[in-house]
């Protein structure tokens, strides 16, 4: 995962880029940068891994100075990329997942194009977008031909003289939003950045637009299409509470799937609700409010700085985070029959090793975990939002059961077929549980509130949109949509 954030402002934005970048460290664990452009660009990149955003910037940015910059946060890449280019100098970030990345890799350097960025002896994925843009005629033609190339996703911001160009992918996996303050103007991933320094939302982007931020105001430079398959885990697990996407709040949809699992739970006797910190808690309070259940919490966070155990590349690192973060407390959990309102599950294995066992341990009476979303059967091509196929539990379930990998998964995708139970009873054992039952597809797009068809549902059921290159359909906007800045 990652999170973009850039602002543009007829006065010194240095500060208010440093808070804005900041309040996407939920996003990403392991790079973090900042590219500033007042007479010439300034630029830090650092390794967050084993510190916070916060405490490796709050120095940096008081050195830099300019009235335009970029910031991101991510688990993969380092950036902001800078390059000098026949566009002249600019700065970019990038946020998403290039499908076809060694196809496209192999077609540039066949030409002749080198590159020179590498994290851990990978070609940067934001160097390769760059390259991509270069190859067009203008700026705002190479992030076109750039979206025709790549499968996958990306949305990005680039800095250049002409100011701050902000460019939603093509289908809307991910959001950008856009914010105003006075005489400044900033382009978002979470609008929960907006709310401390003072910015108002001002237009949520279409998928495939394109705008232009600079010293006069907003230029549309490329209408949005009508089209959308915004990630449905956003609202699920990976944004911030506070953060709405398409106009949709995150800590309500989560409140939304909690009380859809307290009505399927109808024949469970329980004597406390609880969420695992920090996404789950949200899914929790709702089950708790439509069941009439005692919210509480057994499992408590150490500290915000342990972050999240889900987003950092290794499987070492991740263990250890979900070790060491939460602390269970014995006077909640025992005796207790115990729901456990979870986001998702993905491989399971923290679930069952570092929270489970935990509450075993304490002396639970029974244990019943709640996901918020159905089983995750396909690791994301869009987002980096879960890895390998074999990773997930529901996979292994399922391998388990048919005594090798299928292809035909599709008994299995529907809830109301003895495979899908067979596949159920499977992880409820696996992971030590007293019951499992996962949130169905029909309540989780009920509860986000969007019509299915404008949310990419692919982790769950392997659908995926029609080729980018064959979409035409775009909203009717004027090409040169100008706002002044008052």
């Amino acid at each position: 995962m990652s999170g973009i954030f850039g602002v543009s402002s007829r006065s010194d934005c240095a500060q208010t880029l440093f808070y804005g970048t900041d309040y996407h460290t939920h996003m990403g664990t392991e790079y973090g940068g900042l590219a500033l452009l007042g007479d010439e660009f300034s630029r830090y990149i650092h390794n967050i891994s084993q510190s916070q955003f916060k405490s490796k910037f709050y120095e940096d940015y008081k050195h830099m100075s300019g009235n335009k910059g970029i910031g991101a946060i991510s688990d993969s890449d380092e950036q902001p990329i800078y390059l000098n280019s026949k566009f002249g100098p600019f700065c970019i970030v990038t946020v998403g997942l290039i499908d076809n990345k060694e196809e496209l890799l192999r077609d540039l350097l066949d030409k002749g194009v080198s590159f020179s960025e590498m994290t851990k002896g990978i070609v940067n994925s934001t160097e390769l977008i760059v390259k991509l843009i270069n190859q067009g005629q203008s700026i705002v033609d190479g992030i076109e031909r750039m979206f025709e190339a790549i499968e996958g996703s990306c949305s990005l911001l680039l800095l250049n003289k002409d100011g701050l160009y902000a460019a939603r992918d093509r289908w809307g996996y991910t959001p950008l939003v856009l914010g105003r303050r006075d005489d400044s103007w900033a382009v978002t991933q979470e609008t929960s950045a907006f709310l401390n320094i003072g910015f108002s939302i001002e237009k949520y982007l279409l998928p495939g637009e394109i705008i232009l931020l600079n010293e006069d105001g907003l230029v549309q430079r490329k209408p949005g299409s009508s089209r959308s398959q915004i990630c449905a885990f956003l609202w699920i697990y990976t944004g911030f509470p506070a953060s709405s996407y398409e106009g949709i709040n995150v800590e309500a949809v989560r409140e939304r799937c909690g009380r859809f699992l307290a009505k399927r739970d109808k024949d469970i006797e329980v004597d406390v609700v609880s969420g695992v910190p920090d996404s789950g808690i949200a899914h929790a309070i709702g089950y708790a409010i439509e069941s009439k259940k005692p919210y509480k919490r057994p499992l408590v966070k150490y500290t915000p700085g342990y972050g999240r155990s889900y987003t950092p590349p290794s499987q070492e690192i991740r263990d250890l985070i979900a070790t060491m973060k939460l602390i269970p407390i014995r006077e909640i959990i025992e005796g207790n029959r115990i729901i456990v309102c979870e986001d998702s599950i993905v491989r399971g294995t923290q679930l069952k090793n570092f929270t489970v066992k935990k509450l075993w341990d304490c002396g639970a009476k029974e244990v019943h975990v709640r996901p918020a979303c159905p089983p995750l059967m396909y690791p994301c091509k869009f987002c980096l939002s879960t890895r390998s196929i074999h990773e997930l539990a529901a996979r292994r379930a399922i391998k388990a059961l048919e005594g090798s990998d299928i292809e035909d998964i599709s008994e299995y995708l529907d809830h109301t077929t003895d495979k899908y139970k067979k596949m159920v009873e499977w992880i409820t054992k696996d992971l030590t549980l007293t019951t499992l039952r996962y949130q169905t597809i029909g309540d989780m797009v009920k509860a986000i509130g969007l019509p299915k068809e404008k949310l990419c549902l692919y982790c769950w059921t392997g659908e995926c949109p029609k080729s980018h290159r064959s979409e035409t359909g775009q909203l009717q906007q004027k090409e040169t949509l100008k706002t002044a800045v008052s």
